[in-house]
Order: structure tokens, then sequence, then C-alpha cells
């Protein structure tokens, strides 16, 4: 049985820093300098005690040319993306729901609090609903977030009511993130990286 900090890298041991190439070791410093402050300040843990990597940076290490890239379309996402910061959490929130991804809704329920999305809501879309007290424009981006992660599919009148609230761009913006959160929401589940607190 795994000690309780390694059970928090589900199917894979925390890596050790020491023990990493030079690519590797440069990804988990950069990683820590910014991923692991930013969820610091937003209220989840993204490494252990002794500053072993946990969530979907676990992972990352296993391909740093990759997983490089990939943070940094993230990075990209949210500084270019038409959409509120709400939203955003609101559409991460949906397809954590749709994939079942613990940690993922665990981390993302905190980013969604402090961006000001109520407790109510926040348990409502990571139970899968439509919570009432969504917004106009949040309950649009929810259901083009959740047609494309469960049915893969946007019929017209969806994607037309999309354009008016975001135009085209705002319906790329959201899809997207929809797209970056299914690759986080794989690795963690293809891990069964468990959330912190319920190892």
């Amino acid at each position: 049985m795994k000690r309780a900090a390694q059970a928090l890298g589900g199917r894979l041991d925390l890596a050790d820093r020491a023990a990493l190439d030079d690519a590797a070791r440069e990804l988990f410093d950069d990683i820590t300098t910014t991923a692991v402050e930013w969820a610091q300040r937003s209220g989840f843990a993204a490494a252990t005690a002794d500053g072993r990597l946990i969530g979907p940076f676990n992972p990352s290490l296993l391909n740093p040319g990759m997983s490089a890239a990939f943070l940094k379309l993230q990075a990209a996402e949210q500084h270019y993306t038409s959409l509120d910061e709400r939203t955003r959490q609101v559409v991460i929130l949906t397809v954590g729901s749709v994939w079942g991804a613990p940690y993922e809704l665990y981390a993302h329920s905190a980013v969604a609090l402090r961006a000001g999305l109520s407790e109510a809501v926040i348990a409502g879309l990571g139970a899968g609903e439509e919570p009432e007290a969504l917004t106009d424009d949040q309950r649009t981006a929810h259901r083009l977030a959740r047609a494309l992660s469960a049915g893969h599919h946007v019929d017209d009148a969806l994607y037309d009511e999309a354009t008016q609230r975001f135009g085209a761009a705002g319906v790329f913006d959201v899809t997207v993130l929809t797209g970056i959160y299914h690759t986080v929401c794989g690795i963690l589940n293809a891990f069964a990286i468990p959330v912190p607190n319920q190892q």
C-alpha cells in the first residue's frame, strides 16, 4: 500500500526532483514557480508539503517537451480569450463533470469560488446540472461545453444562440477551452489522480 503522499500520484509514483533528467527538472521548476503558486493563491493543492507535484502536473513530467508546449497553450488561452473568468470556470467545471474527474472538480471549484461563482452554482455544475443562477452567457457557454463534451455535436439552434452571445470568435474560445480541459481530465483519469484529502 502506498504512503498517503505517494497515493496522491494515483497510478504513478510522485516524482523526486533529484531523480529527474534535465528537461523534466526544468519543467518541474517551472510548474513549481507558476502553477503551484497559482494553486496556493486559488485555494487548492498542486504539490505535497515536501514539494512533489500532484494533480496533472506529476504525469506531465513523463514528457517534458509536450507538456511545456501544452502549458504554453493553456497560458495563451487564458491570456487571449474573450471569455470572462466566471464563464471560463463554468466551462471548465462543465467539462470536469462530464469526465467525472475528481481532481479537476476539486481544483476548479476553488478557482471558481475565488472568481466569484457561488458555492451552489459550483456544486450544481460539478453534479452535472445547469444551475438556475447562471447568467445567460454562462448558461450558453455551459450548454456549448456540455454538447461538445457529452454528445460531440453542436446543433444549429445552440450554435446560433452561442454566436448571438459570443460571436463566432467566442464560440471558438469556448471550444478551445473545452478541448484543453478534455486533455487535462483525460490525463487525470488515465492515471487515476485523486483529490488530496480523499486518497
